[in-house]
């Protein structure tokens, strides 16, 4: 992973394919319970070119663009890398969100086979960027993993959202999706929002996706600030406590769960339950396979990213 910005080495129609295809990834993740774009933007490459685009955009902006100066604030908040960024987030919440909720309803335990296997591959590439492993660097990857772990261990909240509850939601979304080992979807999920989300993308409901997308714009302004300036300060403690969220995150995505209690049944027939993790002993060897294969696959994509990804620099 790289330190720095390397927009300026960007020019050609592949390296923004590249980066289309990176954006669907992180779309992809981003509508799973448990997964995080971030978690794809770190292991590609472009978790330091995201935040430092993101938190160049301020309100000021606006001005300097009345005032013709259009071009110098795209070239600001490198404009290219997030337009196109954006296309590929776009095109799989929009392609994707129906098949991830057939294969969510239909294929749960194999999609999170595959998506255990992407996140438990991921976590020693992003491992090897704490350059000092120190006491420092140690209390944070506890303090990660302690804090991802608990937040999926919460129980799932039971309530019908309203327009301002989804803004919010939205926003704390968010700050969620561009830290990598929370899901952004996890959190609408913990506050009960995320079948509403889906929802309304699914049926291109216009006003919900508005409020929706102002809150993640809202918190994605906001939190990518405060993350820059600590990533530019304390970048080997802030890589250790990601590095624990990815390792406390594992959790949520565990593949084999129970049902436990029916915590709400909402209007439209929908329930939402409490879940333990299980262990798959009784499981039969075509099943036990395919499980397997999928994890494997998740796996090998990792790798192949990685093996793609921008060159890592020394902290």
């Amino acid at each position: 992973m790289s330190r720095d910005t390397n927009h300026s080495q960007r020019k050609s129609f592949k390296d923004f394919v590249g980066l289309y295809l990176r954006g669907i990834a992180m779309g992809a993740a981003d509508l799973v319970p448990g997964v995080s774009g971030g978690t794809i933007a770190l292991i590609t490459g472009i978790y330091d070119e995201l935040l430092g685009s993101i938190s160049a955009i301020h309100p000021r902006m606006v001005v300097e663009i009345f005032r013709g100066e259009w071009k110098s604030t795209w070239t600001a908040i490198n404009g290219n890398f997030l337009l196109v960024l954006a296309m590929g987030i776009g095109t799989s919440v929009i392609g994707l969100s129906s098949l991830l909720h057939h294969l969510l309803q239909e294929h749960n335990t194999l999609l999170y086979c595959f998506f255990f296997g992407l996140v438990f591959a991921s976590i020693p590439f992003v491992g090897r960027e704490i350059k000092s492993r120190n006491f420092q660097a140690a209390l944070a990857f506890i303090l990660g993993t302690a804090v991802a772990f608990g937040i999926s261990s919460m129980p799932v909240a039971q309530n019908e959202p309203s327009s301002l509850f989804l803004f919010g939601a939205g926003a704390l979304a968010a700050c969620a999706m561009i830290l990598p080992g929370i899901s952004g979807s996890f959190i609408l999920l913990l506050l009960g929002a995320y079948a509403a989300v889906i929802g309304a993308v699914k049926s291109f409901d216009l006003v919900r996706i508005a409020v929706i997308a102002s809150g993640v714009i809202t918190g994605l302004l906001l939190f990518s600030k405060l993350l820059k300036w600590t990533l530019e300060r304390h970048y080997n403690v802030l890589i250790a406590l990601l590095t624990g969220f990815l390792f406390g995150s594992l959790r949520a995505i565990w593949p084999w769960k129970e049902k436990v209690e029916l915590l709400y049944t909402h209007s439209d027939g929908r329930e939402t339950w409490s879940e333990a993790l299980s262990w798959p002993g009784d499981l039969p060897f075509p099943a036990l396979a395919s499980a397997i294969i999928c994890a494997l696959l998740g796996v090998g994509i990792v790798v192949l990213m990685n093996r793609f990804s921008t060159p890592s620099h020394d902290a």
